[in-house]
């Protein structure tokens, strides 16, 4: 009951002599089916309250390929039917009927014996209209945003994967393959090659900057400038010192 109306669900399916029919009329003669009678679900089980409900295991057999499936009911025809449709749905027959959904119509009342106040196909219908417009609709917009002010479609965009390198030398230690770490390794000082081997501890590391080495020769060359300059500093000195005689 909703605002004051009854509504009821119907629900979308086919019986076992549409399977029958759809069988014979694809493959004639060359189906069988088979089915074997499982122990009695307890109380409660798969929404069936009564202790008596029958269980069916179907085996369908197609050109050769096999399925299986377990239909309940509450007797032995129920049962066996369900089986039956059940395992035919894994080949595909009756499959478009999970799609179609729940589908609620409005009623004259909420006894037994109430009636629809409109076929239940013209209501599927109806919603399945509302569902498509709406997808269109959907579409339409999408389409609308993708173009841009002149009305000209937006290219779409273009991802081009970086080239990558071929240059991997071998391992210097055990001369096998080196996993390539220049590409994702976060630490600029962690080493550019590892061996792939686990026992092996090769490793190669990033060349050292040019600008650490001319740093280091200046620090070198420091401590000679400095006793050239010491040196011509003391020369004029010696020079200077000239005894003159009395």
């Amino acid at each position: 009951m909703r605002d004051g109306k009854f509504f009821a669900r119907f629900v979308s399916y086919i019986d076992a002599q549409t399977v029958r029919e759809r069988l014979d009329s694809v493959v004639p003669g060359e189906w069988n089916l088979t089915i074997e009678l499982l122990p009695s679900p307890a109380a409660g089980d798969n929404d069936f309250p009564e202790p008596a409900a029958c269980a069916f295991k179907a085996r369908l057999q197609i050109l050769g390929v096999v399925r299986e499936d377990v239909g309940m009911g509450k007797d032995y025809k129920q049962a066996s039917t369900d089986a039956f449709k059940r395992v035919a749905v894994r080949f595909g027959i009756g499959h478009e009927l999970y799609e179609m959904g729940q589908n609620w119509v409005q009623m004259d009342g909420d006894g037994k014996y109430a009636k629809p106040l409109e076929d239940p196909q013209v209501a599927y219908d109806r919603r399945l209209a509302r569902a498509r417009n709406a997808q269109e609709r959907n579409a339409q917009e999408n389409r609308g945003a993708q173009e841009n002010g002149d009305g000209a479609a937006t290219p779409p965009l273009e991802f081009k994967r970086s080239a990558l390198p071929n240059d991997v030398p071998p391992c210097p230690k055990c001369g096998g393959k080196m996993w390539d770490n220049r590409l994702g390794k976060r630490n600029p000082k962690a080493p550019d090659f590892k061996c792939r081997d686990r026992d092996c501890d090769g490793v190669i590391w990033p060349p050292k900057p040019a600008r650490a080495v001319g740093k280091r020769a200046a620090k070198r060359e420091e401590p000679a400038e400095e006793e050239a300059l010491a040196t011509a500093d003391e020369a004029p000195a010696q020079l200077g010192e000239v005894e003159i005689p009395f």
